[in-house]
């Protein structure tokens, strides 16, 4: 392509009357000017950055390049100047209101158009809020006169309008000197601003109390302030409270779950706070906690386009149902919305705090169960609603009593709201209840059992051994049954055929059991129409009965299961009766309980059968100790037993005096039968929700030389593990094979143990090729002072002076490997003779032996121990692991091999398999 001409000026050229600009206009730095405007032409001009510096850089046509920040400043002026205009020229008054009106509609239909709106009105890439320049850098009559005007977009501050009247609300004070009236003016003003609904601030206020105490007592005390001023204050608000501080939102047994992942979290907070991925990886790292990052997030926030509409108790908990009822396309792009907006409406950092936590549901305040039902119990025995007639405590009164004084006002109060959760757990039910009765006998009769609503499961305290359980039983007559190795599940069947299956922690497995379903309605003899019992599923051999381990029940599929593609073949093996048509069971004794099982309900062999049993006394303990061996020879995790009767059997007296060491004791004939405990013989037994006041330590006793013994009932007490079952597991049972291994690794604990190493990584030893095996994790059988002992002597931060990088901090990168700059004590880097695929977030340096317990040894497709000595293409691990102790003895070259461990395993295989559920002892 050839050069162009250049072209000739002519005699009458005229110059140009633009400037000559040269090299410097284009590559040069901006120029600055240096004269100072006034806040009004700032304001006008929005050029003034937060220093005081007008920066100007022209883009070769004469314009200007504004920052972000100058250019909302500018059009914040221009949206100001319109309003002005708009307001000088209104004919009346109303015309004014009608025109903020019409403003107001246009920003609630650009609130309700936000998903159409990149950044949703909140500027996410350029992000006003900038870390350099506090607010206290701006003109603070600028932003006086933006934040004065009404119905117009301005610039607020994150954390503006903060509800003060609840943070200043001693709730941590006790219950019986707080008076909520003396708040709830002040705090129904501030309601206003949000329907008169009690805000999430109230609630947020008494997370940050309980999240600052470990004493339980004032964790019980500062949740009933709470809800007393919401049961005076505002009662529809209790309900959504009681669901929030519990850290869910409805019970077990219903299927309502968020579905959120961490990527929402994340994208919520970098859009609202605008954060990038650099900055959001290290707050976490750094805090570890998801909520502690919001909170961090949100005080760098300093200011936003949208003030933030504060949030109430019922909102919060409507947005989790909304974010829980999302299904379907769209749904993940509608849960995000939800989730972004909870966060930008957090007024403060407390508040975005515990939305994410409650999001992540991992909330971290200590309000478990039992403590919420304590908390209510006591907050409606001082408060009522408004509109209630039910009575109530003067708290002035009670605080003149002795501290034993007033646990004996408080703990029938506790113990009916205990057991009327216990059999219908949900607070849907309880609480309208309580707001409705308080604290009275109504309440068990409002929550008693239903159909297809499970109760919480009665549970069987802990033996060390035999010889152990028959100590606590002496003198009682009791039922020894086999423990399968299978689920526990509770079987409703109504009137009309349907059928419920729930596990012992309340999940729904109906899908699960298709077969079972079928099977349920036709178990019913003649005269049973409804019913609820108790069993085992278990995974059975069809052809020969044989009992199989619970992994090969694992392999189920768990929903959508149809009964033509049912692999695993199962059978329920039933233990108890707590209902049947329409009449609770659970006060009667389980001799008739088990009567009843077993008279009414027919027997299918294979499918449906009764747990094998054996009745005896303490007297009897060979042939126990027979039972247990047939048990754990069939496969059986060991052996359950339950007290007959509520009263002692007066043939075993003789029994409990030689046992106390009384030798002369009177003869049978001349010894009354226990006295028959009274009613009102303690303030426990005062209130109870049924008719068992003898399962109190101050209920009747057998006399002797001891003192008192408490009496056991054979009633069934929902969500109580008492004495009265007792189990005895083969990995509890003293004479059973244990295993000595060595901790090698360990990640970081969470809730109450997220200061300890929980779980702990275990390796047994390949003598041949000198590497350890990994073999288990293990979180059993550690008490607080061994973890903290065992914290200290694995301790990152211990010789890593003047590094900031620690191995297994959650500061650390996420392969867990230590940062440079040195390790801590008896800390390493990742060894190169542990045989492990996963990642610890710290490795110990072999040093200990510990001796475990375990439950089973079986093939694992995870860890390598053995690998070949059993099976080609997988190792063996451990079920249960549970720690004995440590082997001051042993060092770690005397700890057990990978060959040690396949004997065992052998060893376990070549028991007999004995058909369950046949035959019946006794």
């Amino acid at each position: 392509m050839s050069t162009p001409n250049k072209r000739r000026k002519k005699n009458g050229h005229q110059p140009s009357a633009q400037p000559v600009r040269g090299l410097d206009f284009f590559f040069g730095k901006p120029k600055v000017k240096a004269e100072v405007k006034t806040e009004e032409d700032v304001v006008a001009s929005g050029t003034t950055n937060g220093g005081g510096e007008a920066e100007y850089a022209e883009d070769g046509v004469g314009g200007v390049a504004l920052s972000d920040e100058q250019l909302a400043r500018k059009l914040q002026a221009e949206w100001d100047e319109q309003e002005r205009i708009e307001r000088a020229t209104a004919a009346s008054a109303p015309a004014v209101e009608d025109g903020g009106a019409r403003m107001e509609a246009e920003r609630e239909s650009l609130d309700g158009n936000e998903e159409d709106m990149k950044g949703e009105l909140q500027l996410e890439d350029t992000n006003l809020a900038l870390d350099s320049k506090p607010p206290s850098a701006f003109p603070t009559s600028a932003f006086s006169s933006l934040g004065s005007k009404k119905n117009t977009l301005t610039l607020q501050s994150a954390t503006a309008d903060e509800d003060t009247s609840s943070y200043a609300i001693p709730f941590d004070q006790s219950p019986l000197t707080f008076d909520p009236q003396q708040y709830l003016p002040d705090l129904k003003k501030q309601w206003t601003a949000s329907g008169n609904a009690a805000t999430y601030a109230l609630l947020t206020h008494c997370f940050v109390l309980v999240n600052t105490t470990q004493s339980r007592i004032k964790i019980v005390d500062t949740l009933v302030n709470l809800l007393r001023t919401l049961i005076e204050g505002d009662p529809e608000s209790l309900l959504p409270a009681v669901w929030l501080a519990t850290n869910s939102i409805s019970p077990p047994y219903i299927d309502v779950e968020l579905g959120l992942g961490g990527s929402a979290i994340s994208k919520a907070l970098k859009k609202v706070c605008g954060l990038d991925n650099a900055s959001l990886k290290a707050l976490y790292n750094k805090h570890g906690d998801a909520g502690d990052v919001a909170f961090e997030a949100k005080k760098r926030q300093s200011l936003t386009l949208r003030k933030p509409k504060p949030l109430t108790i019922k909102s919060v908990y409507e947005s989790l149902h909304k974010i829980a009822s999302a299904k379907g396309q769209g749904s993940q792009e509608a849960k995000q919305r939800i989730v972004e907006r909870l966060v930008q409406d957090a007024r403060g950092a407390e508040e975005s705090r515990y939305i994410v936590r409650t999001l992540v549901q991992h909330l971290r305040i200590g309000a478990v169960k039992t403590t919420m039902l304590i908390a209510l119990s006591r907050a409606f025995l001082l408060s009522c609603p408004p509109d209630a007639v039910f009575a109530t405590k003067i708290p002035s009164q009670l605080a003149k009593l002795s501290k034993q004084a007033l646990a004996e006002i408080y703990a029938p109060g506790e113990e009916l709201v205990k057991a009327s959760f216990a059999r219908r757990p949900n607070y849907n039910d309880l609480v309208p209840t309580l707001l409705s009765v308080g604290i009275d006998r109504e309440l068990l009769l409002r929550c008693g059992l239903a159909l297809h609503v499970p109760l919480r499961p009665m549970l069987g305290g802990i033996t060390r051994d035999l010889g152990d359980m028959l100590t606590k039983l002496q003198g009682r007559a009791f039922s020894c049954e086999y423990k399968y190795d299978g689920q526990r599940a509770q079987v409703h069947c109504g009137e009309d055929g349907r059928v419920s299956i729930f596990s012992r922690h309340l999940e729904v497995m109906t899908d699960k059991y298709p077969d079972l379903v079928a099977l349920v309605p036709k178990i019913r003899g003649e005269g049973v129409a409804s019913f609820i019992l108790e069993g085992e599923v278990v995974a059975v051999d069809r052809e020969t009965g044989a009992l199989k381990p619970f992994q090969v029940l694992a392999n189920r599929a768990r929903k959508d299961v149809v009964i033509q593609s049912v692999k695993v073949d199962v059978c329920l093996f039933a233990f108890d009766l707590m209902f049947l048509n329409g009449e609770e069971l659970t006060a009667r004794p389980f001799r008739e309980r088990r009567s009843l099982l077993r008279s009414l309900f027919v027997e299918s062999p294979g499918l449906f059968t009764w747990v094998r049993s054996f009745d005896a006394t303490s007297a009897d303990e060979e042939l126990v100790g027979e039972f247990f061996a047939q048990a754990i020879e069939s496969k059986c995790e060991g052996i359950m037993v339950k007290v007959l009767d509520d009263a002692v059997d007066p043939d075993l007296q003789r029994e409990i005096q030689f046992a106390d060491g009384n030798d002369a004791a009177p003869p049978l004939p001349a010894k009354p039968p226990p006295p028959k405990p009274k009613r009102t013989a303690t303030a426990k037994s005062r209130g109870k929700p049924i008719g068992a006041v003898v399962a109190d330590e101050d209920a009747a006793a057998v006399e002797g030389k001891g003192g008192r013994r408490k009496a056991l009932l054979a009633t069934y007490e929902p969500d109580k593990r008492l004495d009265s079952w007792l189990k005895v597991k083969k990995d509890y049972n003293s004479t059973a094979d244990t295993i000595d291994l060595i901790p090698v690794g360990a990640w970081h604990g969470s809730g109450r143990k997220n200061a300890w190493w929980s779980p702990i990584l275990l390796a047994c030893r390949n003598e041949e090729s000198g590497t350890l095996e990994v073999v288990t994790k293990c979180i059993s059988g550690f008490s607080d002072a061994f973890y903290k002992a065992n914290r200290a002597r694995y301790d990152p931060d211990a010789g890593a002076e003047g590094s900031e990088g620690v191995s297994g901090c959650k500061g650390d990168d996420d392969d867990g490997e230590a940062a440079a700059g040195g390790l801590g004590r008896n800390i390493i880097a990742r060894p190169a003779y542990v045989d492990y695929a996963g990642t610890p977030a710290v490795w110990f340096e072999p040093q200990e032996v510990w001796e475990m317990a375990f439950a089973d040894i079986t093939l694992s497709p995870t860890y390598t121990a053995a690998m070949g000595l059993v099976s080609e293409a997988r190792g063996l691990s451990m079920r249960f692991p549970r720690f004995l102790r440590v082997r001051g003895d042993k060092g770690i070259e005397e700890a057990s091999t990978n060959v040690f461990l396949a004997g065992l395993y052998r060893k376990q295989e070549a028991r007999a398999p004995e058909k369950g559920g046949e035959e019946e002892d006794g």
